[in-house]
């Protein structure tokens, strides 16, 4: 019998593996395809910790009509699951209400705090620096009147912590990052930006350390999840895995998974696209964010990475690449050098909760099994204060933030 049964072999899984490992426990990962096989492998790479505002932002509804009516802005909702989304959308607009707005606020900063020194401990513990960029990121606008409606924002992350320059030029933007279009006239430089080398490469060196303290990982579809008095039993197609506990961190896939325990989570999925382009497209400096046409551009080993936009579209609609290819033309415009010939394109499903907060805590049916998953777009930058969380909440330790802002059970 393994002491920890972890389903899901993204960063989520196995950064919580990892550290359970550390502490002498014997962990089994189990996932239907292996390490980083989904959106652990396509991301923009980034610990985005300077992101600490949720998406549901009062008054967020008054603009959402305009992004989900336009099939290829921003945000989207695929016709075809429109009804299927509606539920999520109602909590979304809950979330968005002042009171429920500043609670997730305050929990994310805290999250993002934590993960913040995570990140660090993680690095030095798995000798990981020579895969992590320390090269900022660069924020930006086009014009003073859309800086200025950006500038709430930069005083929100200044309360929470978040060191930024703010630069009223394309001289002084030109300094950081060359070549970017001069429509682009103001930015927010965040200098302690990290990114990783390559996600996928991050997420297997992190596996590589687990199986070599003898952690296991082994590929099997989960069917079901049978909780006992003293274990939980995990089935998969002819097999069947005993633990004492069990962490659910299977992204996107965790909602059945949880409901199997008597949780109702209102997850869902936003669809990411990208465009990873190969060695020579741009001679990238720094991770580049325009916000306000919802897409990045950014390093993905020695090629650059285009991607980003939200459609919400489930697990089962076949992929728009027409997404991938609107955003590659933007960023063509935007940086005038950038050279677009024999791009790769990405779609991958980011596990999204309604007010932009991770589920992490006990299922409601049984305190043996620890839920790990919705981190939406922030996986990558909260894994390593996910795992530390996970860890405490298996050795019964008291965590070091408050936990009931990503209860389950928060929407009951």
């Amino acid at each position: 019998m393994y002491d920890v049964i972890v389903i899901g072999a993204g960063i989520i899984g196995i950064s919580s593996a990892l550290k359970l490992q550390q502490e002498g426990k014997r962990v089994l990962v189990l996932d239907s395809k292996g390490v980083a096989a989904e959106t652990s492998a396509g991301n923009a790479g980034a610990f985005a910790f300077a992101d600490v505002i949720p998406l549901a932002t009062p008054g967020i509804m008054r603009k959402a009509p305009k992004w989900l009516l336009d099939p290829l802005g921003p945000l989207s909702i695929r016709p075809a699951y429109a009804f299927k989304i509606l539920p999520w959308m109602l909590h979304f607009w809950r979330a968005s209400w002042k009171d429920r707005y500043a609670a997730a606020l305050k929990a994310q900063a805290d999250l993002m705090e934590l993960s913040k020194a995570a990140l660090e401990r993680q690095i030095k513990a798995v000798d990981g620096e020579h895969l992590i960029r320390r090269e900022g990121q660069l924020q930006l606008y086009e014009g003073a009147a859309e800086f200025q409606a950006a500038w709430p924002s930069w005083q929100t992350r200044k309360a929470h912590g978040v060191k930024f320059e703010l630069l009223e030029s394309t001289e002084a933007i030109a300094k950081i990052q060359p070549g970017i279009d001069p429509r682009f006239t103001h930015a927010g430089f965040t200098p302690e930006w990290k990114n990783v080398v390559h996600p996928k490469t991050w997420t297997e060196h992190l596996a590589n350390v687990f199986t070599e303290m003898g952690g296991e990982i082994e590929c099997h579809q989960v069917d079901s999840i049978a909780p006992q008095t003293d274990h939980v039993v995990v089935f998969t197609e002819g097999h069947c895995f005993q633990g004492r506990q069990l962490v659910v961190a299977a992204g996107a896939w965790s909602k059945q998974l949880a409901s199997q325990l008597g949780d109702n989570v209102p997850l869902d999925t936003e669809r990411g696209y990208n465009t990873t382009l190969p060695a020579g497209a741009f001679e990238l400096k720094t991770h580049i964010t325009f916000s306000n046409h919802g897409f990045v551009v950014t390093k993905a080993g020695d090629g650059v990475r285009i991607g980003g936009a939200v459609e919400l579209g489930g697990l089962s609609l076949a992929p728009n690449y027409q997404r991938s290819k609107i955003l590659l033309d933007k960023a063509a415009k935007f940086l005038p050098g950038l050279k677009t010939e024999h791009g790769e394109q990405w779609m991958g499903f980011r596990p999204s909760m309604p007010d932009s907060l991770p589920v992490i805590g006990f299922a409601k049916d049984c305190s043996r099994v620890i839920y790990a998953f919705g981190h939406g777009h922030l996986g990558l930058t909260q894994a390593a204060g996910t795992a530390e969380l996970v860890h405490d909440l298996v050795m019964g330790q008291n965590p070091s933030i408050s936990m009931s802002a990503y209860s389950a059970q928060r929407f009951s």
